[in-house]
């Protein structure tokens, strides 16, 4: 049997915990003789189905165990994941079929799409790069127009920003820009109304008019008042919030870590400055870093004009980029800083530290996420995240469509929806 299965014919299969034997017995039930379904019988049509899709799973070869060769479409679906996934014989190293050359590549991109989909692609381009080596081949014009674009794509295009070729640059832009666009669509929106309401809410009126009355606080601050007879509540004191002037109120300092295993984080902070940046109740900075500093707020009106300031890879000093945030706070009390960073620092750790201290005491609201990304908590240096939450700046992962609601939080100083471990 071909030892590794071809992905797509695995299911997810969640963990199920029995329940204990240990507890009351369940009584007996006779079904109701109209209540049992027949059981149906196995056909030759479903015998022979069932085999093709365990020959799919299995992958061929003279011990997969079902018989069954694959003809049409089936064939073409095996050939194409078998050139990604299947070993070589025994004592070579594994080897795929889709050879060196572009051309090759760019055939069996096109077959992949064809036959799978739009999820399934972008994971099996991603393991094709990471797995074979085809990284390189992202520099040709050519390979970037087959390619179907993700936020990993865009991690990966910007890691090899700086090997690019002029006649390729164009062509990734493009790329990067489909992707950026397609994240806009699906976040812009959401973050505004979070934020917006943030601000409004923050902006508290003892005389409200009465379409801006908070009815939830003003309820729980007039439940003295509660009449039993009427079974109703008699406010004696009115909460509402102001409409957010169009004046600055707040700024938001987003600190990026731009080492290599952040690159998914890296693109969804670009995206979301930009669209904070578009906010004109917030001031936006945008800092990326690695053992240097690189402040891109001038460019914050283009989110992908951000991205290729970016250099992924290298070392981290967390202690220098949070000092160029720290000298950039001109209002500290309405101030949100965001680190996004494994914490693995490579500076001075102590220092690091006492820099966040610093600006918590000052009145900063400071945010430490772990991530920003889909995939959850990468590895991370627990030790100093451990010290952070003593300081009391909890450092957890943020998908993307909870950080709205951790930034509407912060503006608010309320305490931030950490998500469940």
């Amino acid at each position: 049997m071909n030892a590794t299965p071809h992905p797509t014919g695995a299911a997810s299969v969640p963990a199920v915990t029995p329940h204990s034997t240990a507890a009351a017995p369940v009584p007996a039930v006779t079904p109701h003789p109209t209540a049992a379904a027949p059981v149906p019988a196995v056909t030759p049509a479903t015998a022979d189905e069932r085999l093709r899709r365990w020959r799919l799973v299995l992958g061929g070869g003279e011990a997969d165990g079902t018989g069954r060769a694959l003809t049409g479409s089936d064939a073409a679906m095996d050939g194409a994941l078998a050139a990604l996934y299947d070993k070589a014989p025994r004592g070579r190293e594994r080897s795929a079929g889709l050879g060196g050359s572009a051309p090759s590549v760019a055939r069996w991109l096109g077959d992949i799409r064809t036959y799978f989909p739009q999820t399934v692609v972008q994971v099996m381009q991603r393991d094709a790069i990471d797995r074979l080596g085809l990284a390189t081949l992202l520099l040709e014009p050519e390979m970037l127009e087959a390619v179907e674009p993700d936020v990993h794509l865009v991690g990966t295009l910007l890691s090899l920003n700086k090997a690019m070729p002029e006649t390729t640059k164009e062509t990734a832009r493009a790329v990067v820009r489909k992707v950026v666009e397609d994240l806009e669509k699906r976040l812009a929106t959401r973050t505004r109304a979070a934020l917006t309401g943030a601000l409004d809410r923050s902006a508290r009126i003892s005389r409200p008019r009465h379409r801006d009355i908070d009815w939830d606080r003003t309820i729980r601050a007039n439940l003295a008042h509660y009449l039993p007879e009427y079974r109703t509540v008699v406010p004696e004191r009115l909460i509402g919030y102001g409409r957010a002037s169009k004046a600055v109120r707040k700024e938001v300092v987003l600190c990026i870590d731009q080492s290599g295993s952040m690159a998914a984080s890296v693109v969804y902070a670009s995206v979301f400055g930009a669209v904070l940046a578009s906010m004109r109740a917030i001031t936006t900075r945008l800092v990326v870093f690695d053992t240097s500093v690189v402040d891109l707020t001038d460019r914050l009106d283009d989110p992908v004009d951000v991205l290729f300031g970016t250099q992924l890879g290298g070392g981290t000093d967390i202690n220098r980029a949070l000092a160029h945030c720290q000298s950039r706070i001109t209002r500290p009390a309405d101030t949100v800083v965001v680190l996004i960073s494994d914490l693995y620092e490579g500076g001075i750790r102590d220092e690091m530290l006492k820099r966040v201290a610093a600006m918590k005491a000052s009145g900063v609201q400071f945010v430490a996420l772990l991530a920003l990304s889909d995939e959850g908590a990468p590895a991370y240096d627990r030790e100093h995240a451990a010290a952070l939450a003593a300081l009391g700046v909890p450092a957890f992962a943020c998908t993307p469509d909870l950080f709205p609601e951790v930034m509407a939080a912060a503006l608010e100083k309320r305490p931030l929806p950490i998500p469940a471990t």
